[in-house]
């Protein structure tokens, strides 16, 4: 059976029953994953948004991004352990590094995005596993005699770490279960991303056969290609606003995407500050949403979709683009 996963999160005109209605409704379609992303665009809450998709689903793996440092790290352990245990095994977790803008938006100091990423890993491990007494010092956590006094769904929950940059795409092959590539990416740019994951985790002596590569591929289907473009222009803007820019398409650039030019994002913040991201999303060269995105006819996607694959995605995680489209897009790609 083609492997496919169908997500929600990002777009804000959906309220987590209607999310959880798309995520059951694919249960039932035989997609592999359902996904959902945490994300600093529309500020949505992941632990509901799981626990809802796991009181939806009988089959389906759920999962979601979570930043750290958002959640203490005995919390974050916490909910983790329990979203397994409610989903009777089915969870998936995809960490992210607390960025500097993560930090400011959530009234928390700047620290090592890297350093307190592996540790929190580090420490939601140990916590599903059923050790006990945990004391540990790491440079950005502390934790003293933590345990869980109950035993654990699981005593290990598969960790895709959510990467961009480079320096993200070698901490996820050098300690995690797999990679979570970003949406609004290139096949070319997936290409050099798998590439860093392989090197980084041969390098530390794992076995790569075993590493999982999935990918959010944002998707826009209509009857026309014209339509199916303007459809998800605004969430290709999102990624070029003046958030994501400093963090996001930078570093896209640096693991290497030839449909990204750094001089076309001074008059992507000049639309952004005249008219805001209504004018950014009609500023954005149509090659930008083209190259980025599987949109077009029902063909166009199906054909886009492949080009994932073929870039070394095992897993494409297919994400409307608008709540009008969910339907078309899953039966589409529908294993039944």
């Amino acid at each position: 059976m083609t492997r496919i996963g169908f997500a929600q999160g990002y777009s804000p005109k959906l309220n987590v029953r209607e999310m959880a209605e798309w995520v059951r409704q694919a249960d039932e379609r035989g997609y592999e994953l359902g996904f959902f992303s945490e994300t600093i665009e529309v500020m949505r809450d992941s632990v509901s948004a799981m626990t809802a998709f796991a009181l939806a689903t009988k089959k389906i793996n759920i999962g979601c991004t979570q930043i750290v440092r958002l959640r203490s790290p005995v919390i974050h352990g916490q909910t983790v352990a329990t979203i397994d245990e409610l989903s009777e095994g089915r969870f998936i977790l995809a960490p992210g590094a607390c960025t500097k803008t993560h930090a400011v938006w959530n009234s928390l100091e700047p620290d090592d995005p890297v350093v307190s990423l592996k540790e929190y890993i580090t420490a939601i491990r140990r916590m599903v596993a059923g050790e006990k007494q945990i004391v540990w010092q790491g440079e950005t956590i502390k934790l003293d005699r933590v345990e869980l006094a109950w035993e654990p769904y699981r005593k290990e929950i598969p960790m895709w770490i959510a990467a961009t940059s480079k320096t993200g795409l070698k901490v996820a092959g050098e300690i995690g279960d797999g990679v979570m590539l970003n949406a609004v990416t290139s096949p070319e740019y997936l290409k050099n991303a798998i590439r860093i994951c392989k090197e980084s985790c041969e390098a530390a002596g794992r076995d790569w056969s075993k590493f999982e590569i999935a990918c959010i591929v944002v998707s826009s289907v209509e009857d026309t290609h014209e339509e199916a473009i303007e459809q998800i222009r605004w969430e290709v803007a999102s990624k070029f606003d003046r958030i994501q820019i400093k963090f996001n398409a930078g570093q896209r650039i640096r693991v290497g995407d030839p449909h990204l030019n750094k001089e076309d994002f001074p008059k992507f913040i000049e639309a952004e500050e005249k008219g805001g991201k209504a004018l950014l999303a009609k500023t954005l060269p149509e090659s930008y949403v083209e190259n980025l995105t599987a949109s077009g006819t029902p063909e166009q996607v199906q054909a886009r979709i492949e080009k994932y694959r073929e870039a070394g995605v095992n897993l494409p995680v297919v994400r409307p683009a608008q709540p009008h489209q969910a339907q078309r897009l899953m039966d589409l790609f529908a294993p039944q």
